[in-house]
């Protein structure tokens, strides 16, 4: 039986919320003594264990069909795979960072100026489209510390808080590019492997749309009812049911999470009661 082979990485919070996006498909993971290699017993997958900059080239190669990582290192990669999906988890962005004392103004600060990088095809990608030369130092890990040692006047590197910035006397001066976990694959799938990515693929839409979206229960007065509907479309019209209270409707409907607060407001001031907002496991359109 043909197996879909997707490689993620072995440790770290992006492997984590990889496993539980596989986890709310429904897919069954042994990871116990984690080994470099697992299968599903209820779905023909298999799970390669690396690391994620590895990923890119493993599955251009084909020894993995698909991956999940962060899109900063499919644009470093840059290897030949096709992005599918962002999965909106492992979220960062990559930022310029000067030392804190330093005066910035603009771009043209890093003319002809040195800069640290675990990600130096990014980095030259973006001074290149400004037409601004700098001179990318690529290192492999604390990036942060090589503006004090004196190995560059700048970093570019992935920033969460900001915390370790301050920690190393630097501070953020622009956001180069947002990144997010990202679903790749192979560019030459066989049918039957395709077959199986589309069943995933399947999986992944509905619990994603399933965190994105309330399921929310409301009492309406009937003479608001075409107002209050008007808020709430659902995913083709809201379900509207008579109360055994003559003059009030139940109303049930799907909305989008980030809509939400400044509809309940509007639903309040029409004289809807009784508001319950349910969480979705999962959602299919």
């Amino acid at each position: 039986m043909s197996k879909l082979k997707i490689a993620i990485q072995k440790s770290g919070r992006l492997s984590e919320k990889s496993l539980e996006l596989l986890k709310d498909c429904g897919i069954k993971i042994s990871t116990s003594n984690r080994k470099l290699r697992t299968e599903s017993p209820n779905f023909p997958i298999e799970i390669l264990f690396l690391r994620d900059d590895d990923i890119p080239q493993y599955v251009e190669q084909g020894v993995a069909d698909i991956g999940i990582l962060g899109e900063n290192e499919v644009w470093e990669k840059d290897k030949n795979i096709t992005p599918i999906r962002q999965l909106g988890f492992a979220v960062c962005k990559l930022c310029l960072a000067i030392p804190k004392d330093e005066v910035y103004t603009d771009l043209s600060y890093f003319q002809d100026k040195k800069i640290a990088t675990s990600y130096p095809k990014i980095l030259q990608k973006f001074f290149n489209e400004k037409g601004i030369n700098v001179k990318v130092e690529e290192i492999g890990g604390s990036v942060e510390i090589a503006p004090s040692i004196g190995l560059s006047n700048a970093i570019f590197d992935i920033v969460s808080t900001g915390s370790t910035l301050l920690t190393n006397g630097l501070k953020q001066v622009e956001t180069v590019v947002e990144s997010q976990a990202v679903l790749i694959s192979n560019q030459n799938l066989d049918e039957k492997k395709q077959a199986i990515l589309n069943r995933l693929l399947f999986r992944i839409e509905a619990v994603k749309q399933s965190s994105e979206n309330k399921y929310i229960l409301l009492n309406a007065p009937n003479e608001k009812l075409n107002e209050i509907i008007a808020l709430l479309p659902g995913m083709k019209s809201p379900t509207v049911l008579p109360l055994a209270e003559k003059g009030w409707s139940s109303v049930h409907t799907v909305i989008k999470e980030d809509a939400f607060w400044d509809i309940i407001e509007q639903l309040k001031s029409l004289g809807a009661e009784g508001i319950l907002v349910l969480e979705i496991e999962k959602m299919i359109l």
